[in-house]
């Protein structure tokens, strides 16, 4: 993460509909919970609010099928299985226990249930996050978390309350928003990624800790995807955007004269984990491709200006103007523009003597 990373005003009401999901496994895990009993009078709430929306919820339709349908396969399970899966559960809901000292084991394989039951929870605790903080109307939560009966947080109310609180406090609503992850453009209609992926831990689809939205380029594979950002043993060597950020333990290197941006650890316990980041982000490759085409696009600029000064018989840069060339071009940069990191890295390569000798020399040769 190259940038700082914190939740935003809405983020209470993506707590609270983590509670409503682990109130909805509960009951239908609950052994005296039969298909039978799956009416509105039984729905959990607590409140009338929250209840009213999950009787609605269920009856909304995912992939041509009833959510209740879900949600009478998962109480049809034994006992044995609600179980297993209520254990699950307990593990995966409490993510950031994962962040701090002696946590429990990570739930890295699925519960031990019925495949079918599995993919009915699945589909139904997804559906949090795409039938209901994806659609008109929002969750059943106002920005604070207090239950409400309509105009909840929605999908688009995420979006821009996280835009609004990560953008640059010298930049407005006209300058193009930044990726946290990689602090390229962040682009028109950014994806909204689940850190760990919510096709394995369902549970997470709406989780404040979870959720944060990205430029395409981070998320669409071979980046970012639908990799796991953990190990067997758990989270140990990995960054997290919210419960262990990373934006001050890296450090952009540079490697002349092959143009490569490399990455370093500012403190040699991160190392692992910048590994990891890189491996998952490609960001030492991304960023690389942006370190040269940023150099060959100064390099071009500083040309065009010697091939008009030949034009106008002025006399050719000296050693000494390339270097106010570069340094304008350093200390001009908006903290805010895409990209601010890679430039500045370039700015110092730029001028190291050898550098600066060399683009005078190509300057020489410029008729």
């Amino acid at each position: 993460m190259l940038k700082p990373i914190h939740h935003v005003a809405c983020s209470p009401a993506l707590r609270a509909c983590r509670g409503l999901q682990e109130r909805l496994s509960a009951w239908l895990c609950d052994p005296a919970t039969g298909p039978a009993a799956l009416v509105r009078a039984n729905v959990p709430g607590p409140s009338d609010f929250e209840a009213d929306w999950l009787w609605a919820f269920l009856g909304r339709q995912d992939g041509g099928r009833f959510l209740m349908e879900r949600a009478q396969t998962l109480a049809a399970m034994s006992d044995a299985d609600k179980a297993a899966l209520l254990a699950w559960g307990q593990i995966v809901a409490n993510v950031a226990r994962q962040f701090q000292p002696h946590p429990p084991a990570w739930a890295v394989q699925a519960p031990a249930i019925p495949a079918a039951a599995w993919q009915a929870f699945k589909e139904l605790m997804a559906a949090f996050y795409e039938k209901g903080l994806g659609l008109k109307g929002g969750l059943p939560y106002a920005a604070d978390g207090t239950p409400v009966a309509g105009g909840g947080v929605s999908y688009a109310d995420f979006v821009q309350e996280f835009r609004d609180a990560h953008r640059h406090p010298d930049a407005n609503q006209d300058i193009e928003d930044v990726c946290v992850l990689c602090g390229g453009p962040l682009g028109a209609v950014p994806d909204v990624d689940h850190w760990i992926a919510k096709h394995a831990f369902p549970l997470l689809s709406v989780c404040a800790d979870n959720l944060l939205p990205i430029c395409h380029g981070c998320n669409k594979r071979p980046n970012k995807g639908d990799k796991d950002v953990f190990e067997p043993d758990g989270f140990q060597n990995w960054f997290h955007p919210y419960l262990r950020p990373g934006d001050d333990a890296i450090r952009l290197c540079y490697r002349l004269p092959e143009l490569e941006v490399t990455l370093s650890p500012a403190d040699p316990v991160n190392t692992l984990r910048i590994q990891h980041l890189d491996r998952l982000l490609n960001l030492s490759k991304r960023w690389t491709t942006t370190f040269k085409a940023k150099y060959t696009e100064q390099r071009d600029w500083l040309q065009r200006l010697e091939k008009k000064r030949l034009r106008n018989g002025q006399p050719r840069h000296s050693h000494e103007e390339i270097q106010a060339f570069i340094e304008n071009f350093r200390d001009g940069m908006p903290a805010y523009v895409p990209f601010y990191e890679v430039q500045q890295v370039l700015a110092q390569a730029l001028l190291e003597p050898a550098r600066l000798a060399a683009w005078h020399t190509e300057l020489g040769q410029v008729t």
